[in-house]
């Protein structure tokens, strides 16, 4: 097992390699109360021992459970069950899973212990880690949230074997943006034949965490992770989400380097590298050319547009990323025209 330790509000650890029964019957015996949130596709994979002190929530899959409802459906076992400060809960599931119930715990008594084992590799190197939770509004991802850190991450690299290639490929997603802009190891180790999962997941987990670790609030430094996450948003809303997050994200990947090449000197090759990286793991790195206006005015609305300036993180070479705080809106449609 290895083990990554995280210092942002709270001192935490990241195990990977870990026993998921193990961890959880470990949880049981030293929790007063432990609410378990698991979505309910996931129930018949993960046996949970029965326990006076164990509640468990099945809540529905993927991004509708991040829903009010659901949410309050979550408060109000909370109350029933008359969960104190020193009682806690555990997430099972992927990124979903860690943000709902993340959340829940920052807001029951203002905050009590939550721990996350996540199931997808998106959620392994990325949601899982960093203390960002949210839910959905109506109209748009993650607006209502609140930083609130896990009291730990377990990672059982078993779950791994579970997953779809279209679920395992949209992580892979994640662990390229950390390989661009701190690990270009990581980038060595994906192109390898075989792929050594233990120590790209510990590769991309120290990237993450060394970034939290320095900004946890995302005053500026923490934006680095937000590497083709601008238009890969605004992707990902307009296709109405039928596109994953990690498919949505590799499409703004490809844009950014775009935006990279012409505004701070990155190498053509590397630039090239990012697509033969995301194709060789199905990743699309393409959008439709007429989509440009809808994706403008989606990016106008971005949590980080800073008088009225769309922003965007760009690379002067692998491991340096550049903060591009003015891309005026010629530039957007010149890089933009390279990944149509």
């Amino acid at each position: 097992m290895k083990r990554i330790k995280i210092n942002s509000e709270i001192k935490y650890s990241v195990k990977i390699g870990i026993n998921h029964q193990g961890e959880i019957a470990n949880l049981q015996s030293r929790s007063a109360k432990l609410m378990i949130i698991i979505p309910s596709n996931l129930t018949q994979l993960i046996k949970i021992k029965s326990s006076k002190n164990t509640f468990v929530i099945k809540v529905p899959n993927g991004e509708k459970q991040k829903d009010i409802q659901v949410l309050r459906k979550i408060w109000r076992a909370l109350e029933v069950n008359e969960f104190a400060r020193n009682d806690e809960i555990l997430a099972i599931g992927g990124g979903a899973t860690s943000d709902l119930a993340g959340f829940a715990a920052a807001t029951w008594l203002r905050g009590i212990k939550w721990h996350v084992m996540p199931t997808t590799l998106a959620a392994m190197v990325d949601a899982a880690i960093g203390g960002k939770t949210a839910i959905n509004s109506p109209g748009s991802k993650n607006l209502i949230g609140a930083f609130h850190s896990p009291s730990s991450v377990l990672i059982d690299l078993s779950f791994l074997q579970s997953l779809g290639k279209r679920d395992l490929s949209a992580g892979m997603a994640e662990v390229i943006k950390c390989g661009f802009i701190a690990d270009k190891k990581i980038l060595d180790l994906l192109e390898k034949d075989v792929l050594n999962f233990s120590e790209i997941i510990c590769r991309t987990v120290k990237v993450k965490a060394k970034v939290i670790n320095k900004d946890f609030k995302e005053s500026k430094y923490r934006e680095i992770l937000n590497y083709g996450h601008t238009l890969g948003h605004a992707i990902e809303k307009d296709s109405k989400y039928k596109l994953r997050h990690g498919e949505a994200v590799s499409i703004g990947l490809v844009f950014a380097a775009e935006l990279g090449a012409m505004k701070c000197g990155l190498s053509q090759s590397e630039v090239d590298r990012h697509r033969q990286l995301l194709s060789n793991f199905n990743l699309p790195i393409t959008y439709a050319k007429n989509r440009l206006p809808s994706l403008l005015k989606i990016m106008k609305s971005d949590k980080k547009v800073k008088n009225d300036q769309i922003r965007f993180i760009g690379l002067s070479k692998t491991g340096k990323p550049v903060w591009l705080e003015a891309v005026n809106q010629q530039e957007i449609k010149r890089a933009y025209g390279r990944i149509c």
